[in-house]
């Protein structure tokens, strides 16, 4: 099969077209072959070297955290599919390989392919639909009728935590740059906010929750921003820089105290509540994520599709963080979709 893989860390130029042998599925996995993937941040800083203190992959390894395609074969103990299934999945960060044109995911971490959109569009959902579902769903406990401030809204998880936090019957506002703003609307945006024009604290009236994709240089702000009894659910701690600054010891050093701010700093002059939140792959769950899609309430929001083999422009396109929603990559021609606008997906 044709993979896509890296045999060093570096820069996107470092991702190479090798011909490799089809996996093989274990005891619980299925074998997917693959018909879209889609890139993420995650990746490119794997790819980078700038998480290898925590995820040290064995060179050369395949990438790739998103997949929308068809079950090909099971292994002995598969309950829950059967060849010819339509999958989509968001596989542990410690077994990735989606940038392929087959893949091996333990049944448990895959959910079936909603129906009414095609692979190009599902392939554009499970890491963030998951992020975004774990971070106000079950961290954050978002409830109807709270407020609620969503970082980055025109980025791949805020994109679909908007939606999601509409669904939820919350007010959303979000941040964003000015070309946005129009965008993040239409996904169900209440209030935006101009993050290039000065803090968003001074502009944001009190909020319940506070879905924080940037990290922990905005920690006080978010803070600022909270109603007493507030709550926090981070998703980013920057890896590959502060190991880039630091070095690898010092930097995993600075990755810790990182960490313990956004945790354990006590917030009991407001009682907030902050925790950072890892994806967990959870096929039951985007089971979940599927019928929200099917019912319309989610709608995939893809920027542009690239072929696998272009992998590396898509990294590169991605780094300038000028996407809206996500960059996903087809493996399977279809015919598929440039770019798929929030107001013109289907509802």
């Amino acid at each position: 099969m044709l993979a896509m893989r890296i045999h060093e860390y570096g820069a996107p130029d470092v991702f190479r077209a090798d011909e490799v042998g089809r996996p093989t599925p274990g005891p619980r996995d299925v074998l997917v072959r693959v018909h879209a993937t889609a890139v993420n941040p995650v990746d490119w800083k794997l790819r980078s070297g700038g998480q290898r203190n925590i995820i040290h992959y064995k060179l050369p390894w395949i990438l790739g955290l998103d997949v929308s395609g068809v079950v090909e074969a099971v292994g002995a103990r598969v309950t829950r599919f059967v060849v010819g299934d339509e999958v989509w999945s968001s596989p542990t960060h410690r077994r990735p390989g989606c940038y392929a044109e087959y893949t091996c995911i333990d049944e448990r971490e895959a959910g079936r392919k909603p129906a009414r959109i095609s692979h190009v569009e599902a392939a554009s959902m499970p890491l963030v639909g998951l992020t975004a579902y774990q971070c106000l769903v079950e961290s954050a406990r978002l409830q109807s009728g709270e407020r609620v401030l969503i970082h980055a809204g025109a980025g791949g998880v805020g994109s679909f935590a908007i939606q999601l936090a509409k669904h939820l019957g919350a007010q959303v506002v979000t941040t964003c740059s000015a070309r946005n703003a129009d965008f993040v609307r239409a996904l169900g945006a209440d209030e935006v906010i101009d993050y290039t024009k000065g803090s968003f604290a001074d502009a944001c009236e009190p909020v319940d929750v506070v879905l924080d994709t940037i990290g922990p240089n905005i920690l006080d702000d978010n803070v600022r921003v909270l109603r007493p009894g507030g709550r926090i659910a981070n998703i980013s701690v920057d890896i590959p820089e502060l190991v880039a600054r630091h070095g690898p010891i010092l930097g995993s050093l600075a990755i810790a105290g990182d960490m313990v701010k956004l945790m354990a700093v006590p917030f009991h002059r407001k009682t907030i509540r902050s925790r950072h939140v890892i994806k967990r792959s959870d096929g039951a769950q985007l089971d979940v994520i599927a019928g929200l899609v099917e019912s319309g309430a989610i709608r995939p929001v893809i920027d542009r599709v690239l072929p696998l083999r272009e992998v590396a422009e898509a990294h590169r396109y991605g780094e300038t963080n000028r996407a809206r929603g996500k960059i996903v990559l087809e493996v399977v021609p279809s015919g598929g979709v440039d770019a798929i606008d929030p107001s013109h997906a289907p509802r």
